[in-house]
């Protein structure tokens, strides 16, 4: 591990609620966060479509480096930027970002993926690409446009996903970095290139994509435009590891090979970490996916659909001015356990208008009583997240020799106190819980890792787990949970 110099790294870690500049002082081996700037983040309608106002994101970005060198009077030694996978913009040889860039939950993306696979085969594109079918995947969100809107494709120059797209804003430099491209379903999995196949069959040109650079690499400078708004001097940008989970995943505090990870927030992203990607027609069956991760690793997990489930009822029931999430959990904690069951992944939870109601429907539809209270439907929905991650972890022994003997939650998630309980009860596993900024804090680390203060994937965990505080939840009432997890399969079979 390197020296005691102190530095100090400037992370945005940008999701679809909300957006966070977080401060990280490095310094003996261990890591000190500070948040300076939240703000919310969510996608806008125009003309009947969702997209991300990366403008008004990029504004709140700059007034954080502000806020950072006058308000902290910190001059950070270096930027980077994370976000959520898929997500792109298109720009053109001048340099122009043409229009605001498509939100995953479009409408679009269902029936293009189902277009698409008419074209090129499941197995095929799993074959290359290792990664799982999800409708939004860059892959078929750009054969959504090249139908659509085809003149947008033909004009750009250059296609930059989220976190590249905020380092061409804050450099002028044009990039793609690995981990983030690794989400778009369009990257070879084993030579980590892009598919040129795929590229051929979307009809999009090579050239509209970079070769991928490594998690920790040096972007470019501040421009001296952004230097004069923010008053910072031109420090470098760095490609940290760009895709969010990515970025969680390298500050799992541990360095043996026997755990799960669940990076658990609006997404839970449940899986392994391995040196090669695994693509066989078992892991095609089961959808798993193979990302990529900090220095070179392989992240083989599955998306699951988490406290999106919950945001958006709280969304519904009036925001956080009206009920916080410390009390739906409390109050779910008081609520009768194993009324009803959902399964987090099915379509109907994608993005309905009235998320209450869509689980009650659910449930009469699947002859289940109706969750009638606020509690009790985020009761079910814990309870059901918590089965559904027991579910993942079958399928991953059923798959990997790999032993797995206790699960590392990560995430905001992982503050949650009653949902951590009920996972190690219905997995039986132990789970260790925190650090909930580990996006932010694998962001700051990658940046470290760039500029040389650290020099390894197992220096930046041994730094996360002397830094960070965890929590502990041994497994209980497993029996009541063996039986709940016999009325869940039945009920995700049908």
């Amino acid at each position: 591990m390197s020296g005691v110099s102190r530095n100090h790294f400037l992370a945005f870690d940008l999701g679809a609620e909300s957006g966070r500049a977080i401060l990280g002082t490095l310094e003996g081996g261990r890591l000190v966060t500070r948040e300076l700037h939240r703000f919310p983040n969510g996608p806008v309608s125009l003309f009947g479509h969702l997209h991300w106002n990366v403008y008004a994101l990029l504004a709140e970005m700059k007034k954080a480096v502000r806020i950072c060198v006058t308000s902290a009077g910190v001059i950070p030694d270096s930027v980077g930027v994370d976000t959520w996978g898929v997500d792109f913009g298109l720009v053109n040889r001048d340099g122009v970002l043409l229009g605001l860039p498509y939100a995953y939950r479009d409408r679009r993306n269902v029936w293009a993926m189902n277009k698409f696979l008419g074209i090129v085969p499941r197995e095929k594109i799993y074959e290359i690409t290792g990664i799982q079918f999800l409708p939004f995947n860059t892959l078929f969100q750009i054969h959504a446009q090249s139908l659509e809107n085809p003149g947008l494709l033909e004009s750009a120059s250059d296609l930059l996903f989220l976190p590249d797209l905020f380092a061409y804003f804050l450099t002028g430099r044009r990039t793609n970095e690995a981990t983030i491209a690794s989400t778009s379903q369009l990257l070879d999995a084993r030579t980590r290139t892009w598919s040129l196949e795929l590229l051929a069959a979307l009809g999009l040109e090579p050239k509209l994509l970079k070769k991928p650079i490594p998690a920790g690499t040096v972007v470019g400078r501040l421009l001296d435009d952004v230097c004069a708004e923010t008053g910072c001097p031109s420090v470098p940008v760095i490609a940290t590891a760009g895709h969010d989970t990515a970025s969680a995943v390298a500050a799992v505090p541990a360095c043996d090979g026997d755990w799960a990870f669940l990076s658990s927030g609006t997404w839970s992203l449940m899986g392994i970490e391995t040196p090669e990607p695994l693509i066989t027609p078992g892991t095609l069956a089961l959808n798993f996916t193979n990302e990529g991760g900090m220095a070179g690793t392989i992240r083989f997990l599955k998306n699951v659909t988490g406290l999106w489930l919950v945001q958006q009822c709280r969304k519904r029931w009036g925001g956080p001015e009206s009920v916080s999430y410390a009390d739906l959990t409390a109050a779910a904690a008081a609520a009768p356990a194993f009324a009803a069951m959902i399964e987090p992944d099915d379509p109907v939870f994608l993005n309905p208008p009235d998320m209450p109601e869509a689980i009650r429907g659910y449930c009469r539809m699947t002859g289940q009583p109706v969750p009638e209270s606020n509690a009790a439907i985020v009761r079910g929905v814990l309870e059901s997240l918590a089965l559904k991650y027991r579910v993942v972890l079958d399928e991953l022994r059923s798959v990997s020799s790999r032993p797995i003997r206790k699960i590392h939650v990560i995430g905001g998630g992982s503050k949650n106190s009653l949902l951590c309980q009920f996972t190690a009860d219905a997995t039986s596993l132990p789970v260790i819980a925190g650090p909930d900024e580990a996006t932010a804090i694998g962001n700051i680390m990658g940046q470290a890792l760039a500029l040389g203060s650290v020099r390894s994937l197992r220096d930046i965990r041994e730094i996360t787990a002397a830094s960070a505080e965890l929590r502990t939840y041994e497994p209980r009432e497993t029996s009541a949970w063996d039986k709940a997890y016999e009325r869940y399969q039945t009920l995700i079979a049908r």
